[in-house]
């Protein structure tokens, strides 16, 4: 059915901004809970604890992404209603369970595996039900959308560093599943509009029987050149792109102590993201074709630059001015990775294309920032951590380079393929012609 471009549509709007807000807001602001982490669970006899409390906000924000390939699949065959509905349960049960713990190892299981597995099945449904709603106004609906996880990364930081400072980090935990629990209430309003592959293979009574296996899992996408080098290219430079979420308040109160607001950082991160976005998203309408990379390539390169230069700010002030930059570009990388992944495999499969790259993103995004850790508990201080923080978005960015001119070639040669084709039906259809009108003939001389 035709969208109907808004209705109970802009409840739906609401309810995903709601998901992406809740998500991504307590996902970013981990460098706020991991410095308090390190204060509770941490002692004078563990030479490894900024690795160890590491792996819990990086093995979250990874599980986000390494499940998103699963989460396709479900949203797909059951609808997001149910799979959203689910996965904020999940999420809660994991972020409620987190609030009991003693020891730093449980949250590996509690806060970096189940409540980040929910929170990837909250997530996905939240972006695919807009385009039941929308179609002329889907980029500002998006927009709007991914708007609020700026919206709470702004805000979250200051929130939660007054929690822990009045009620500790187990009742602030416990705080942060109120929103979960209305992320949940939230997944209620996703009303489908269009029928899943359940409904379409067994009907609403039928028998549910499952579609053929290349239905659910659509790997044809890596078959497109250009969509592997993405795939590649994107990973490789991501391997530095977490930890400055993870480290940079504990980097800020190692070289500057408490006589600093650290949570402004997130702060100036959050609001120049949330304006990269709009930018950027603007702008990319107006470039053509596979070419919107070229946007991608320059926000890595500013982005692995502006990791290089946090070890260097003596002061404050220059701190500031890394981290709104750094927002800016962050917002830019985010906000065109559906109109690219849309110009190197199409409509009918960008989906899973999206999907897939999420899941090959979540191991960089996982390993980097206990690396930095590690650096951090050998060496004594962060420098060489963010100094080699940033070569990966400056090797990744180089890969990216080469996809205008691969996609290009590819699509100059699909016309020739097709055309090899026509001519070889033409003759075909001409032998099989000729061949009629001869037997016709000897039929007709015979009788």
């Amino acid at each position: 059915p035709e969208p109907p471009e808004g209705g109970w549509g802009w409840v739906v709007m609401l309810a995903a901004m709601w998901c992406n807000g809740a998500v991504f807001g307590i996902q970013n602001s981990c460098g706020v809970l991991f410095v308090s982490m390190l204060q509770l669970f941490g002692s004078s006899d563990d030479k490894q604890m900024t690795f160890k409390t590491a792996w819990v906000g990086s093995l979250s924000m990874g599980m986000v992404f390494f499940c998103s390939p699963i989460v396709s699949i479900f949203t797909d065959l059951f609808g997001c209603r149910k799979v959203a509905v689910i996965g904020a349960a999940v999420g809660l049960v994991g972020l409620l369970s987190s609030s009991f713990v003693s020891t730093i190892e449980p949250l590996y299981f509690t806060y970096g595996i189940l409540f980040a597995c929910g929170c990837s099945f909250a997530y996905q449904p939240s972006l695919v039900i807009l385009g039941h709603y929308f179609k002329k106004r889907l980029g500002l609906v998006n927009g709007i959308v991914t708007a609020g996880s700026s919206l709470f990364t702004v805000s979250l930081p200051f929130l939660l560093r007054v929690l822990i400072d009045s009620v500790n980090l187990f009742n602030t935990l416990r705080v942060l599943c109120i929103l979960m629990f209305v992320l949940f209430l939230a997944g209620f309003t996703y009303k489908p509009l269009v029928p899943n592959t359940k409904d379409e293979a067994g009907g609403k009574k039928g028998k549910f029987k499952l579609p053929p296996a290349k239905k659910i899992c659509n790997f044809s996408v890596f078959k497109v050149p250009s969509y592997r080098i993405w795939a590649l290219g994107i990973p490789a430079a991501l391997f530095g792109y977490f930890v400055p979420y993870v480290h940079l308040m504990n980097h800020v109160k190692e070289r500057f102590g408490d006589s600093v607001p650290e949570e402004v950082l997130l702060l100036c991160v959050g609001i120049t993201s949330g304006v990269g976005r709009l930018i950027f998203g603007r702008v990319a309408d107006y470039i053509p074709g596979a070419k919107k990379i070229y946007l991608q390539v320059a926000s890595f390169f500013f982005i692995g630059l502006m990791s290089m230069m946090i070890p260097l700010c003596k002061v404050f002030g220059a701190l500031i001015a890394v981290c709104l930059f750094m927002g800016l570009f962050d917002g830019c990388f985010i906000c065109i990775m559906a109109p690219i992944a849309f110009e190197l495999v199409g409509a009918q499969d960008v989906s899973q294309a999206i999907g897939f790259l999420l899941g090959l993103m979540s191991v960089p995004m996982t390993v980097g920032p206990p690396i930095a850790g590690l650096l951090r508990d050998k060496l004594g201080t962060y420098d060489l951590a963010f100094y080699l923080a940033g070569v990966p978005p400056l090797i990744g960015g180089a890969i990216l380079c080469f996809i205008p001119w691969v996609h290009e070639r590819h699509k100059r040669a699909k016309p020739v393929d097709g055309e090899t084709t026509e001519k070889m039906l033409e003759n075909e259809s001409t032998l099989v012609s000729d061949t009629t009108e001869k037997t016709v003939k000897e039929l007709d001389s015979g009788f």
